[in-house]
């Protein structure tokens, strides 16, 4: 379980070929005394387990598995050396949750189609930026206004909703801790809707089922 609280953005340096199953090394400013084998670590989105870590620099690289599910519907098979993704350990008991409960299960892909720098006056900290996004309309009845979503695993609240479209505002400083700052339209994105609003639709199906 994640919160979608970004603590440090890895960078791929090497991924396996393969269609059914790919092994990714990410690179991190992570203690990798900290991370035990088997360990659930959320890459860009995805919540993937650490099958080998070690060393490097001030920090680690870790290895994960991403099996065919996890290809066939997260942006995992487009990564690449260089690849940056938003990292986030998973919680412990006691930790503060400052986002939204987030499971790294991810939905579906959505798509950036409009960025639009926003500036608030003279703001010395540099603009907010708001996206307009689409879903793939299996995914668009979960997007509420003012609800959050979870997108390349970052905690967001959802602004403005128009059938299969949302936009997001994202502000300075997660902007410049995340990968959002490289943004573009066109750019997709792994998504995972309110846990809450996907049990409460299939409990409502469930009644108009009975």
């Amino acid at each position: 379980m994640f919160t979608g609280l970004v603590t440090d953005v890895g960078r791929v340096s090497a991924v396996s070929e393969g269609t059914s199953l790919r092994r990714i090394r990410i690179e991190s400013t992570y203690d990798p005394a900290s991370i035990a084998l088997g360990a659930s670590i959320a890459c860009g989105g995805p919540c993937l387990t650490v099958v080998d870590v070690q060393r490097h620099g001030n920090g680690c690289w870790f290895e994960v598995d991403a099996a065919a599910e996890t290809l066939d519907r997260t942006t995992v098979l487009e990564w690449q050396e260089g690849t940056r993704v938003n990292l986030e350990r998973s919680l412990k008991i006691g930790d503060e949750l400052g986002g939204h409960l987030v499971t790294g299960h991810i939905d579906g892909v959505a798509t950036i189609i409009a960025r639009e720098a926003v500036t608030a006056g003279d703001n010395p900290w540099g603009p907010t930026a708001r996206f307009d996004i689409k879903v793939p309309p299996q995914i668009a009845q979960f997007i509420a206004e003012k609800g959050s979503v979870c997108l390349d695993g970052t905690s967001l609240t959802v602004n403005t909703v128009d059938n299969d479209c949302f936009s997001v505002l994202i502000i300075p400083h997660t902007l410049s801790v995340t990968t959002w700052g490289e943004r573009k339209a066109g750019d997709r994105l792994n998504i995972e809707v309110d846990l809450m609003a996907r049990y409460a639709a299939r409990l409502a199906d469930a009644r108009n089922a009975g």
